[in-house]
């Protein structure tokens, strides 16, 4: 197995998955503004992808183009079974490796014991992770240190004794969801446990990092070999940038006019509505930004918010 993993230069940064956020499109925007050294895909439903017309459904999800590797599928479920199958079908797709979902807090999801309520049963957390390995390529974890209260030692343990390529940490418990500051005490803890039970797993933390420049801190501070970057991107799309600078009015809007080139050019249609959710990520930090944003947010289409661009 080629574990891509292992060949990441360290300390190295990684694009979080983010549900309705990091698709193929939006990947590439980040890309042009400063490159990350891991992709995720959204995190997409194995149960869904099990069948023939949910794999249709779920196509979009898992679009990407071969100058995205190494680019990470993110999934999610409770079916060994449905994993098993989907791991092969992304090994076959190109993906580089696997990540499961163990950390989404969102209610809904986890009523159906999926995600972060895994961390409540663990026995079926290592099934999971054995039917991920099917596929051949590299399988990770994405969790958090406890469901409603911290159990670094119990949890990420266990996890760290399934043998696997990387995990994430996300310094928070499910019951926290984003409500107080990450917890990088509790990761740097992980970091030591990974030492003494598997000592080849990558350990990545994940919680309020904005930048590069902070994740070299956070870094420094807990021994992570490398940094996931999630809502940081949305207050600044060029979070991955090396060497960070202010960046020009004309540099964000033209980052936002190559995110509506991709749109336009997408190979399936896309909704306006949804969009509107990035115009935040460009149009900020300069003279007049609320005005125009407040205009954006008003328009019915794309050749619309051109012309509001070009006005």
């Amino acid at each position: 197995m080629n574990n891509f993993w292992q060949d990441l230069p360290k300390p190295f940064f990684v694009l979080a998955p983010m549900d309705g956020v990091t698709d193929v499109i939006f990947r590439h925007v980040v890309t042009k503004a400063a490159r990350p050294d891991v992709y995720f895909s959204e995190f997409t439903n194995a149960a869904a992808y099990f069948s023939e017309k949910g794999r249709q459904s779920t196509a979009s999800r898992l679009a990407f183009t071969p100058d995205e590797q190494p680019l990470v599928a993110q999934i999610w479920g409770t079916n060994p079974e449905h994993y098993a199958f989907m791991a092969k079908g992304l090994a076959a797709a190109g993906f580089a490796g696997i990540d499961i979902n163990m950390g989404c807090p969102v209610k809904d999801v986890i009523k159906t014991g999926a995600c972060s309520a895994l961390i409540e049963t663990p026995e079926l957390a290592a099934q999971l992770i054995a039917a991920a390995k099917e596929g051949g390529i590299p399988v990770s974890v994405k969790t958090r240190i406890g469901f409603k209260t911290a159990k670094t030692e119990e949890w990420l343990g266990f996890l760290l004794r399934q043998d696997i390529a990387a995990l994430t940490v996300h310094g928070r418990t499910q019951k926290e969801m984003s409500k107080v500051p990450a917890h990088w005490d509790e990761i740097a803890k992980v970091v030591k446990l990974r030492d003494e039970i598997a000592p080849n797993t990558l350990i990545i933390g994940n919680g309020d990092v904005q930048d590069r420049a902070e994740g070299l801190e956070r870094i420094q501070q807990t021994g992570v070999d490398g940094i996931m970057i999630g809502r940081g991107i949305f207050t600044n799309p060029y979070a991955f940038e090396i060497e960070a600078r202010p960046h020009s009015r004309e540099e964000l809007l033209g980052l936002l006019n190559y995110h509506l080139d991709l749109v336009e050019g997408a190979t399936h249609k896309m909704a306006f509505a949804p969009l509107k959710r990035f115009f935040k990520i460009y149009i900020r930090d300069f003279d007049g930004a609320s005005e125009l944003r407040d205009r954006l947010m008003h328009a019915k289409d794309v050749p619309e918010v051109r012309a509001i661009l070009a006005g």
